[in-house]
């Protein structure tokens, strides 16, 4: 079994910025997932506060395992795109400057007919984002959940190679009613990233649910042994998102990971 690195999405806990790296390391969390959105805004970062978040960092014995920044449009949509490629691109050079890999975000509508042009639009955005991932080294990583496993690596391979990256997010393409196995296969090694959470499908309202991990239909051992086959080194990160007891769930996440 390969060396389990597990991380805390610090927006999931709902504390104070510092309140909630002290919390993540009491948990046994080696690494933190950053809101670069509504936590610490990038273009707000000055060197000297970059270097002072990276002595609290280390005060925690904590690292930056990636950077979430979800846009309320998806890089399909002509609307503000601009703006929103831009701010990603800052987004990109933060994770760079605090250590993480990658930016998770939700990409947009993946049109399944390759001439369609929000697609072409889409494969042009993120081509350009890839550009920049391999001047910064933190790349763009695409959240799993609103498609297929199949129907996003068939995106990822019409870019050139090692434009994007797939965080995977089990829980989300439980609740969409997609299966997080086949979706871990399909993935293989484009996925860099993964966000751990769980979800099942409410037959009698026709609808998905996050519940706490290990409570849902995610087949977490099944999922750790089809990434080892594609040799995953990347970080689990605890997700939730709806919960009247965050903390609680959370540490309970990590230890659940923790004994599998």
């Amino acid at each position: 079994m390969f060396d389990l690195k597990i991380g805390v999405q610090l927006s999931s806990l709902r504390l104070p910025f510092q309140k909630s790296l002290r919390a993540a390391s009491e948990m046994g969390a080696g690494a933190v997932e950053i809101d670069g959105r509504y936590g610490l805004k990038p273009a707000e970062m000055s060197r000297t506060g970059i270097r002072h978040l990276k002595k609290i960092l280390d005060t925690s014995n904590l690292r930056v395992c990636a950077i979430g920044f979800r846009t309320r449009r998806g890089y399909n949509v002509l609307e503000d795109l601009d703006a929103r490629v831009e701010a990603t691109k800052q987004a990109m050079s933060l994770g760079y400057q605090l250590g993480a890999l990658v930016v998770v975000n939700q990409i947009g509508h993946v049109a399944a007919d390759k001439d369609d042009q929000s697609r072409q639009l889409l494969i042009e955005v993120l081509t350009e984002l890839g550009k920049h991932g391999q001047k910064t080294g933190t790349f763009l990583a695409a959240e799993t959940g609103n498609e297929s496993g199949a129907e996003l690596a068939d995106l990822v391979t019409d870019l050139p190679e090692g434009s994007l990256a797939v965080a995977l997010n089990p829980g989300n393409l439980v609740i969409h009613g997609f299966s997080a196995s086949e979706a871990a296969r399909d993935l293989g090694n484009h996925i860099q990233y993964v966000r751990a959470k769980d979800g099942m499908r409410d037959l009698a309202q026709g609808r998905g649910l996050e519940v706490a991990l290990g409570r849902g239909t995610v087949d977490w051992p099944e999922i750790m042994g089809l990434l080892e086959d594609h040799n995953y080194r990347g970080y689990f990160t605890l997700e939730r998102e709806q919960s009247n007891d965050p903390l609680g769930e959370i540490s309970a996440g990590v230890k659940y990971l923790r004994n599998l």
